[in-house]
């Protein structure tokens, strides 16, 4: 998968190329980043990527024009590789939050241009014109789309195959659609007994359908108890597709 990211912080982005899962889909390469900084199609010789708002207020906006000619050259580029332009996915809080029924989605895309807004965000023409959608990491505010971007580089890529080396733990983790979107039961590892806490004996019996009901049992009250709300969307929706 190609991941085309308009940033005026391309740097940041080797904590997802270059370790963990994401770097290892990199490094053989599953997956390719090509970056596109708006201040290197900039018309000033200071390289001005940012200007102040129309209508005052506080902070910075970043300019329309080097923004469209960046996306543009990321669209001329990547549509040589793959037949049509990739999508354009705007990072930003008033987006769609990412979930992992969207990820699984969007890795079977071949590729997407990631366009990473700073300062108050990006001149608001630029949405209107080129983003395909928006993307939310949260309910909450970053100073940019970088760290929102390498969360869906890397919630994407695991989706991939050859992401990880057993593919059943994709069924296994909290919120996919094997496990009903609940969150995953607690898991434990050696010692058997840790400063006088021990493990649950059904997982050292052996018993397999025993294991797999009190996981279930317990992933049933873990999300009960953390994130109610998430038993009332399948409640609304049981096929997983939402209530809204």
């Amino acid at each position: 998968m190609r991941f085309d990211i308009v940033s005026l912080f391309p740097e940041m982005f080797s904590a997802a190329t270059d370790f963990g899962v994401t770097g290892r889909m990199f490094r053989e390469g599953h997956a390719r980043a090509v970056f596109w900084n708006p201040r290197d199609y900039a018309s000033d010789r200071h390289r001005t990527a940012d200007d102040r708002p129309f209508g005052g207020g506080s902070g910075m906006v970043m300019k329309p024009e080097p923004l469209a000619a960046a996306i543009r050259a990321a669209k001329a580029d990547s549509s040589g590789e793959k037949k049509g332009a990739f999508p354009v996915a705007l990072m930003s809080p008033s987006g769609r939050l990412l979930d992992d029924a969207w990820a699984r989605e969007l890795a079977e895309l071949p590729g997407l241009i990631l366009l990473c807004g700073r300062y108050r965000g990006v001149d608001a023409r630029i949405e209107e014109r080129f983003a395909d959608f928006e993307m939310s990491a949260g309910d909450y505010v970053l100073s940019g789309g970088e760290l929102a971007a390498m969360i869906l580089m890397e919630t994407v890529l695991r989706h991939m195959e050859g992401a990880l080396g057993n593919p059943e733990s994709l069924a296994e983790e909290s919120f996919s659609a094997a496990n009903d979107g609940l969150l995953d039961a607690p898991c434990y590892t050696r010692p058997e007994v840790f400063e006088g806490m021990g493990v649950p004996k059904v997982l050292l019996s052996g018993d397999h359908a025993a294991v797999a009901r009190w996981r279930r049992t317990e992933a049933l009250h873990r999300t009960r108890e953390k994130r109610p709300d998430l038993l009332e969307k399948r409640r609304k929706d049981p096929k997983g597709k939402g209530g809204e």
